[in-house]
């Protein structure tokens, strides 16, 4: 396998994470409400993100960064 095809398939890979990373994040509600819970008028109440919230956020901010290193990578190759 070459350096380019590697660059690709890690490149397709990043994609899927970073865009299913940014689905499953939701303003203004929590993970609770990504997946069908967080009931009542909370949707007004902004807070410090905590736990799987804020995991999710920064893994979202660092793969994003890789993609784009990758993204400028092969194109320098």
């Amino acid at each position: 396998m070459d350096l380019s095809l590697i660059l690709s398939i890690v490149e397709i890979v990043l994609a899927v994470f970073v865009v299913t990373a940014i689905l499953l994040q939701q303003r203004g509600t929590g993970m609770g409400g990504a997946f069908g819970g967080g009931g009542g008028d909370t949707g007004n109440i902004f807070a410090t993100r905590r736990g799987a919230e804020r995991i999710l956020f920064l893994s979202t901010i660092v793969a994003s960064i890789l993609f784009f290193s990758i993204a400028l990578a092969q194109n320098l190759i």
